[in-house]
């Protein structure tokens, strides 16, 4: 398939190399004759290509994202493919000034300001947020019965009853919002002082803003105070912020719970280490 994909796009290159961290889609870094680095990205499926494809129409010019550069289709063995030009920096990481965790809450909230355009049908991107609750916890269940089958009884007992519990404790929901569903470090691409933009689209919905900082908080707000006060900081500048202590605890319990069952569902082996760490966290909450 991967052939097919690089004829399809005409590409002569001096090096390609699959790109790690990419949990759902295959891309690879490629390096042309003339030094250029470009990405070639193929979605998991053809409904992940699909909103990909309506996300970067949608958020061009609006959003700091790379440039689509082109795109296939696909056909019967291929779902699509993007050919995306580079972010310059590198993946998000703990090891960022304050300056840079206010422009990550910048990038964030700008996104939450766009809203499901008006007279425009979107076959990929779903508009979840007059059903959000119904979402929620259509997903926890859907994973449910994967975790059924990692899990012992009582712990999965347990988190039935403590999400059950938790639900109602959640506020009204912010949006509608574009909300990326995966707005995790690595998604998010720094130079220094400054975020170059983010990337992957495959998992966005029209929703609740809510959804969108458990990952980020999980992986990198959590760990250092300074940053996460300069992220509300960047994040007010633009919109107001949800109260975050009132939807993080729900969002991280359902979100370490959802986790144990993808990894059942993509494949126990190897996706064995997020799986452990996942397994922890849910413990930790119950």
């Amino acid at each position: 398939m991967l052939n097919r994909v690089i004829e399809q796009f005409g590409l002569q290159f001096s090096s390609m190399s699959e790109v790690e961290d990419s949990h759902s889609s295959t891309v690879y870094k490629i390096t042309l004759l003339n030094g250029q680095n470009l990405f070639l990205k193929i979605p998991y499926t053809r409904l992940k290509y699909q909103r990909e494809h309506e996300a970067y129409e949608i958020l061009k010019g609006r959003v700091a994202i790379p440039e689509l550069l082109d795109y296939w289709s696909g056909d019967e063995e291929c779902p699509g493919a993007f050919l995306l030009s580079e972010l310059k920096g590198k993946p998000l990481t703990t090891d960022v000034s304050p300056a840079a965790s206010y422009q990550v809450g910048v990038l964030q909230a700008t996104m939450h300001t766009i809203e499901p355009p008006a007279g425009k049908e979107l076959t990929g991107i779903q508009d979840e947020f007059s059903n959000w609750s119904q979402f929620i916890e259509k997903q926890f269940y859907s994973f449910a019965e994967d975790v059924k089958e990692v899990v012992d009884e009582e712990i999965y007992k347990q988190s039935i009853e403590k999400y059950e519990a938790m639900k109602q404790q959640i506020p009204a929901p912010d949006g509608p919002s574009f909300v990326h569903m995966d707005f995790r470090p690595a998604n998010i691409i720094v130079d220094g002082d400054k975020v170059s933009g983010m990337i992957d689209f495959e998992s966005v919905r029209f929703g609740s803003t809510e959804i969108d900082f458990t990952k980020l908080y999980r992986d990198f707000l959590s760990f250092d105070s300074s940053l996460y006060q300069a992220f509300k900081e960047g994040y007010q500048s633009i919109r107001p912020l949800i109260d975050l202590d009132v939807v993080l605890p729900f969002y991280l319990f359902t979100d370490a719970f959802n986790s144990v069952g993808w990894c059942k569902r993509r494949g126990i082996e190897k996706n064995a280490a997020f799986l452990e760490e996942n397994l922890e966290r849910l413990k930790g909450f119950l």
